[in-house]
Formats: structure tokens, sequence, C-alpha cells
């Protein structure tokens, strides 16, 4: 089975994928994990994205389009794939068609994740991270309670630096959330018509608890 999943910030689209992976068996394709994977391949195509890298720009939608092709055509990936964090723009999506295409596969479903932009808001608003062991939390799921001590390592300062272990990152501040949520809207969910012209769409509810959400997937694979 070959799916994409597509969501805004916050919906829960990483613990969904979680939950997909787990019980289906299928490779986890995020575009962050092929750039690292064609970096220490040490290939032609690895060598020009550790240049692009190493000069701080931003890896382009050809060369993007190459990583996905490459990836996309090997062996471990025959027996199944979810697709995350890509495509993010209609270039993107239409890119995506003519590598699947061209290698003769296509897609069982896209799974698009809808929430309320009031309800993620809060839900991020409420996100913190521990600068000491790099977990995220939120506040609604400890009751609301600003900790002191992180729940997972029990650091209260960063170890490094005088600065308390526990912070909000400027990510999940409410003028940056409702920009990359507009920014989704405009650009994201017009690349998952696109692909929808091509394969089947699943817009799913992403309110209510994990368990729930991963129902109302499940019903739809």
């Amino acid at each position: 089975m070959n799916l994409v999943i597509m969501g805004p910030p916050g919906v829960g689209k990483g613990t969904q994928s979680h939950l997909i992976l787990e019980k289906r068996k299928l490779i986890h394709i995020s575009t962050g994990d092929i750039l690292r994977m064609a970096i220490r391949s040490g290939s032609d195509l690895g060598k020009k994205v550790q240049a692009v890298m190493n000069s701080g720009d931003l890896v382009s939608d050809d060369l993007m389009m190459e990583l996905i092709k490459d990836r996309l055509s090997q062996d471990d990936v025959q027996n199944g794939w979810l697709l995350d964090g890509f495509p993010r723009t209609p270039k993107q999506a239409e890119g995506l068609v003519e590598i699947l295409d061209g290698i003769g596969i296509g897609i069982d479903a896209i799974l698009v994740l809808r929430a309320p932009a009031e309800e993620i808001i809060r839900r991020l608003a409420g996100r913190i991270t521990c600068r000491a062991c790099n977990e995220v939390m939120n506040l609604i799921g400890l009751g609301g309670v600003s900790p002191v001590f992180c729940p997972f390592c029990g650091e209260s300062k960063d170890p490094k630096r005088s600065k308390p272990a526990l912070y909000q990152r400027a990510d999940d501040k409410e003028e940056t959330v409702r920009h990359r949520l507009e920014v989704f809207r405009k650009k994201t969910l017009p690349a998952a018509w696109i692909l929808e012209d091509r394969y089947p769409l699943h817009e799913i509810d992403g309110n209510g608890r994990p368990g729930e959400v991963t129902q109302r997937i499940e019903s739809v694979l």
C-alpha cells in the first residue's frame, strides 16, 4: 500500500503517521530522511544535496524531484510506503504524478487531516519543548499545569546554558501558527487537489483523541 499523508501543523500528522507505519509495516519517506540518506550515500546526487545545504540554500524543486524519484525506485519501498511532508506545492504535486507514472506505480490513498484553526492554535499554544532532552509535550496533556521539571528527563535547567529546560518554540506561538496555517491553505491544499485528480483522496477529521482519528483513517483504508 502506498500512502501520502498531509495536514497543517498541529493536526496530529506525526502521531498518525507513526501508528500507520507500525500497523501496516510501511516504509516512512519524509523529505528530511531523504536528504539525510542522500548525503550519507556519497552518491553524485547526494553530493549535489550536500553542496546546496552547505551553502545555506534551500533544496530546489527539481533537485527534490530527483531525490524522490531515486528513493521511490529503491528495493526497500517496493512493499509499500508512506510519503510524509511532500508534496508541499502544486508544482511538487505535478512532479510527483510524473515520477509515479514514469516508475509505473500509484498512490492508494491520500490522507488529508483537517481541524479548525482555533483548535490547532489551542493545541500548539500549549506545546512546550525540553532543551535538555528535546522531548515535546503539551500542557493540555499535563492538566494545564506548567511544570518546572521536565517529566521525561527530570531537568529544570538546560545543562549547557543557564536557561530553564522547558520553553515554547517560536514556531508554536500564535502569530507564527496562524501564518503556517495560511501557507498550508494557499500552497499545500492546492497540491492535494492536484493529486486528487489521479488518486483517491480522503479528508480526515483530526479532532478528538488520537485513537478516534486512527479509527477514521482505518475506516477509509
